[in-house]
């Protein structure tokens, strides 16, 4: 049983056997120190004094758990080890030499087998009693430590998995906000130009929007669930822009049960919508396409605004930070004179099993 489901009165696992296996000798080299030769020739020690010292050294070693148990709740911590090991070896010296001592003198005034106290043999006694009590003692400690090492790494790792999912978090709050802000711009010229443009596209965004609702409250969407989405949206963008952008999809069918942050598509999509100019002589064309190694590409023409919109720079950022926290790497933004491109890394949903998202989401519109 694990060291943290035991009382303080109840010795673990490895404590037991270290009784176990090392009293037996300690009984028969005591009772060879207390009466020489005779352990040899007098069955006596054998039926009397192995089972009395083998008694006695059982009093003693719970006596030296007690404490030293007490001690690990008083000073629990991994930072609090030295002081513990100080207090523990002053302790166990102090146990063991008033354990030695009432043996030899108990049996020199009870006269047990005719024994008498001899110093020498007293000091030879407790120094390899000390010995092996501090070897126990020892592996006892060790095994303490890498315990709650073990347990304080553990600690350090999950309050790591919980701030790296509240940061995630944090990134899919940002999305719908910065969606809305956008839209509403959008919705906003509309209503100056184009009445009759800006109620379908009121209808068209609020059918777009219970999607944003229903899946950014997972972490990760598969990529035929968000190609649908982005469908959806597209429709949104014609409805504003009409000619002026296109789309273009081609994606191996074998990719659509892998998984990818959601709505990134739909963040990429609006990021070329707003930095490139849109017209019917130039109209901005988006790729979205796979290629081998699990990737997914977004690709437009690039035709900069001379006058940029506002940006609070989320889209981009929000996405690499994504995959940042999910610690798949290959994300990258590849810009020439003429297009700019993402490069997405799909993820195989088993690979996500041992990550900090809790759930992922297959669903379809």
């Amino acid at each position: 049983m694990e060291p943290h489901r035991m009382t303080w009165t109840r010795p673990n696992r490895t404590e037991w056997l270290s009784f176990l296996i090392a009293m037996p000798f300690l009984s028969i080299m005591v009772n060879s120190i207390l009466f020489g030769s005779q352990l040899l020739h007098n069955l006596s020690v054998w039926l009397i004094s192995v089972p009395l010292v083998y008694a006695g050294g059982f009093v003693g070693w719970y006596v030296l758990i007690l404490v030293m148990h007490w001690l690990r709740q008083r000073y629990p911590l991994v930072s609090q080890t030295v002081k513990r090991l100080g207090v523990l070896a002053v302790a166990h010296l102090g146990i063991t030499t008033v354990g030695f001592l009432l043996l030899f003198h108990g049996y020199d005034a009870l006269g047990i087998l005719g024994f008498r106290f001899h110093q020498g043999n007293f000091i030879f006694a407790l120094v390899m009693g000390l010995a092996l009590i501090m070897m126990a003692t020892a592996l006892w400690e060790s095994d303490y430590f890498f315990f709650q090492l073990k347990s304080t790494l553990k600690e350090k790792e999950l309050l790591e998995q919980l701030h790296l999912q509240q940061e995630f978090n944090t990134l899919k709050s940002q999305v719908n906000p910065h969606f809305l802000f956008n839209c509403f711009n959008t919705l906003s010229s509309l209503i100056s130009e184009d009445r009759k443009g800006a109620e379908a596209f009121l209808n068209e965004l609020s059918h777009v929007y219970r999607y944003l609702l229903k899946n950014n409250q997972d972490g990760l969407s598969t990529l035929r669930t968000e190609l649908r989405f982005i469908e959806s949206y597209f429709r949104l963008l014609q409805t504003r822009h009409g000619a002026s952008v296109q789309l273009r999809v081609e994606v191996d069918r074998k990719y659509e049960a892998y998984l990818l942050p959601s709505l990134s598509l739909q963040l990429l999509v609006e990021n070329a919508v707003k930095h490139n100019i849109l017209s019917r002589d130039q109209p901005l064309v988006i790729d979205i396409f796979t290629t081998a190694g699990n990737r997914l590409v977004v690709n437009n023409n690039l035709q900069r605004r001379n006058a940029q919109k506002f940006s609070n720079k989320v889209g981009l950022k929000n996405i690499e930070h994504k995959y940042q926290l999910l610690n798949q790497p290959g994300f990258h933004i590849l810009e020439d004179e003429k297009n700019f491109c993402v490069v997405l890394p799909l993820i195989w949903s088993k690979s996500m099993d041992k990550t900090f998202i809790p759930t992922t989401t297959a669903n379809t519109l």
